[in-house]
């Protein structure tokens, strides 16, 4: 039984630094066996050029999903129509965090997380920076209190594996559930695996 047959998921990738985050993300994604009912992905600029820096690959073009491009704000995701029941932004950048909470929609990636903002959906930033100043935390609290969820991409370290690929992997998983999707067997705090 596909436990994730009812999820639309959406997944916006930034210029933050931590593709990896993104790359295991599409990775869990795709080898699910009960995957979510749709998955699809906007690329920023900026982000497809730190995957290819940071990553040093170009797979985001071999994604088994829908791609649609980040100026296309005629696409599926820029309305509440569309029916995607979650977004994440993985990693979002600080700057497109300030473009949400400022309700600045000039992107695909910013209309579509205004959306799901304005029909109470979920929308999950996977803030990738360090350190903070006041701006950023206003524009968390802003988008906190308009119903968005900050989700630092900071990993938790008791897991029983402890390679980095392990530890990203836990985390991701965490992220997918947090947008409503089923993660069967995953480690969870004084459980055995």
């Amino acid at each position: 039984m596909n436990d994730n047959r009812h999820v639309r998921l959406l997944i916006g990738i930034t210029g933050a630094s931590g593709s990896i985050y993104a790359k295991k993300l599409l990775e869990r994604i795709a080898n699910m066996p009960d995957k979510p009912e749709q998955t699809a992905v906007i690329f920023s600029e900026a982000g497809e050029k730190v995957w290819q820096y940071e990553l040093g690959d170009t797979s985001f073009g071999t994604l088994p999903f829908t791609v649609y491009r980040n100026d296309d704000l005629f696409a599926p995701p820029a309305s509440g129509s569309a029916g995607f029941t979650a977004m994440v932004i993985c990693p979002c950048s600080v700057g497109t965090l300030g473009r949400i909470a400022a309700g600045t929609a000039e992107s695909l990636i910013t209309r579509a997380a205004d959306v799901m903002l304005k029909e109470r959906r979920k929308l999950i930033l996977v803030i990738r920076e360090a350190p903070l100043n006041v701006i950023h935390i206003r524009n968390m609290e802003t988008v906190t209190l308009a119903g968005g969820i900050i989700f630092p991409a900071s990993p938790g370290f008791y897991y029983p594996e402890k390679d980095l690929d392990s530890i990203i992997n836990h985390f991701v998983e965490r992220v997918l559930e947090t947008a409503g999707i089923k993660i069967h067997g995953r480690y969870s705090w004084g459980s055995s695996r």
